[in-house]
Formats: structure tokens, sequence, C-alpha cells
């Protein structure tokens, strides 16, 4: 039987309203995946942990097990990156698309992170982290978060050897539904010409050399920028709402 308390760290993702006064909170935990959880009477200005349950906002959080959505009972602040990265408009939308985009990731499978696999969960965590501190441009943190958060769900992209039949790269033809980088050999039609530049940059990206992504030129992240959103949305099946604001230079 379930114990009816149980006590984690999460990042919240979202937040709705609920009622008047309540709120449900979307969080990715470290060792229970995604939640869904009420927090009752935060909307009030009496609240004690209101403020402490926002968006890109870190917490130790306790909750109790419901029929359907979990109760937080209390809430204590890790690190409030919102505080930061709310001051920013390129980190904010950068933000929002990346919680947007760990929101569908593990939401058809709420168990997909564990105690033994917090890889998403940490990857966030190094995703916000990145854009509080300013340490790449956010546009870069973006794309690198968005193909590593993919290969963890089982979607590596080819930036190098051929996507369909291994021929070693570096190629300069992208597909997104083969699966990336294809040779002459065996690029279908809709393949989209990319400069050597653009696919060093998208290796780099998924690998996290920041040394090769910092030294990027601006048309090699436009590039990559467009080819990382076309394959996003081909394997989340739609397009991220936020994705429409991120601020691409």
């Amino acid at each position: 039987m379930p114990i009816p308390l149980y006590r984690d760290e999460a990042l919240v993702l979202r937040t709705y309203k609920l009622g008047e006064a309540d709120r449900i909170i979307v969080l990715l935990t470290r060792a229970h995946g995604q939640v869904r959880a009420v927090a009752k009477g935060v909307r009030r200005t009496t609240s004690r942990f209101g403020a402490r349950l926002e968006p890109f906002t870190m917490v130790d959080v306790q909750l109790h097990r419901g029929r359907s959505l979990d109760v937080v009972t209390q809430v204590e602040t890790i690190t409030p990156f919102a505080r930061t990265i709310a001051a920013d408009y390129s980190a904010f939308t950068c933000a929002s698309t990346m919680v947007e985009t760990a929101e569908r990731l593990t939401e058809d499978d709420p168990d997909l992170d564990t105690a033994d696999t917090p890889q998403q969960f940490l990857l966030l965590y190094g995703a916000l982290h990145a854009l509080a501190r300013r340490r790449h441009a956010p546009g870069l943190v973006l794309d690198s978060y968005l193909l590593r958060a993919l290969a963890l769900a089982g979607w590596a992209p080819s930036c190098f050897d051929c996507a369909r039949c291994g021929a070693p790269g570096p190629h300069l033809s992208f597909h997104v539904q083969a699966g990336g980088a294809v040779c002459g050999t065996c690029r279908p039609a809709g393949s989209v010409d990319v400069d050597p530049a653009t696919m060093l940059l998208l290796g780099a990206l998924l690998s996290g050399d920041w040394t090769v992504a910092d030294s990027s030129a601006p048309r090699a992240r436009a590039q990559a920028s467009s080819l990382v959103s076309a394959y996003l949305t081909w394997h989340l099946e739609r397009r991220l709402r936020s994705l429409a604001l991120v601020e691409r230079s």
C-alpha cells in the first residue's frame, strides 16, 4: 500500500487556476517523474507558499497522495531561477519552451524519471541554471536542451553519420523524418542542405561541447535553430506554443 505522504525535489513546470483560490501545479520531480498536485489557497494574499510555486523554481516539496491529484502540504524554495529568468525576455521564452517540452516528454509516462534514472529532471535543472547564470546565449542553451531531451526520450538525431545507412560523415543534408544527417545515396525528397558549420554546431549542442557552440557564427545558429525546431515538432507531433515566442538572432 503506497505511503500517503512523500517528499521530493521538484522543478515547477506550469500552474493552472483551480476554483477561486487554488492552483494545479505541474512538477517534474527527481524521484517520482511528473506529478500534478493541488496547492490549496495559494492565490490568496495570506498564502504561506504561493510565491514558492512559480514556474522555473526548484523546490523541496511534500505531497499527499490523492485519487486523481496529489495535494501540496509543504514547500520550501531551493533555487529561485524564476527571479533572474523572468527579468530577461529571451531567457524567459527559452525557459518557457524548455518546461513545456519537459511536460510533454514526461506526461505519457509519469514514472519515466525515477530515483534510478532522473535524467530529464537533471537535464532541465542544468539548462535552467545555465539560463539563470547567463553562461551561454539563451538560444544555444535552448537548442542544446531540446536535442538532449529528445535524445533521452529515444529520438537522438544523427549529426554526423548517415541516419539511414550509417555511412561515415560528415554529410551536408538533413532530413527530419529520416532522423538527421543523410548521405547523398540515401537523401530522400525534402532533405535540407546544411552548411558544414551548422552540422558541426548541431553535434556540439547534442554532446555539450560549449567551446564549439559558443564560437559558432550567427548563420550557423539560425540554421541549427530551424532544424532543431522542426525536429522537435515532428517528434512531439505538434508545435509548442511557447516556441513561437522565442527570439532568434
